[in-house]
């Protein structure tokens, strides 16, 4: 469990980092743009990779079943997951009606993605690791709104980034339902 909070503190710690401006400002003017991009990245590559490591240990080793998810919860953590990979594929799909009425996507998409998993989820390791990532989200959007950072611009119809957010959304959630198996371990319930 050690490793996995670790990685949660590395990656999230850094990801954080974006939200603290002064400090941030400071690396990139040490730094220069490209250092402070390059440093980033392996930082946040290695939080990602101990979260990897230390959940998988957690689960081998450590588990702890708290409580038992209802059946009923997997239909609504299936919509929500469907929904996560739309709103992810919004915030890099060109400005549309989906990007302008969440305003920072892929915030909302890791919140939906978090809340899906610990909807069917019921042991330590992912009350920890989701809700770590729901936390780190709501301070994320609570610091982008003191900065007056309201987000993509709404669009009033229906764009070709609505079109692509929907269509790549949904593909990389039916590929989850074969990819999960491998990539996790664990199959889709």
């Amino acid at each position: 469990m050690v490793i996995l909070i670790a990685g949660l503190v590395v990656f999230l710690g850094v990801h954080t980092l974006t939200t603290l401006r002064e400090p941030r400002a400071a690396l990139i003017g040490r730094l220069g743009d490209r250092g402070y991009r390059n440093l980033y990245s392996l930082v946040a590559t290695i939080g990602l990779v101990l979260i990897v490591w230390g959940f998988a240990l957690y689960r081998q080793h450590d588990y702890l079943q708290v409580w038992r998810p209802p059946a009923w919860l997997h239909p609504i953590a299936f919509g929500l997951m469907w929904f996560s990979f739309v709103a992810l594929a919004a915030a890099y799909a060109p400005s549309g009606r989906i990007k302008g009425a969440l305003r920072h996507p892929m915030l909302v998409g890791v919140k939906s993605w978090a809340l899906a998993h610990l909807l069917v989820n019921g042991d330590l390791g992912a009350f920890l690791l989701f809700g770590a990532f729901i936390l780190w989200a709501g301070y994320d959007r609570v610091m982008l709104r003191l900065r007056d950072d309201f987000g993509a611009p709404a669009a009033d119809r229906f764009t070709r980034g609505d079109a692509i957010a929907l269509a790549v959304g949904t593909l990389a959630w039916f590929a989850m339902f074969w990819l999960h198996p491998w990539l996790i371990g664990l199959p889709i319930s």
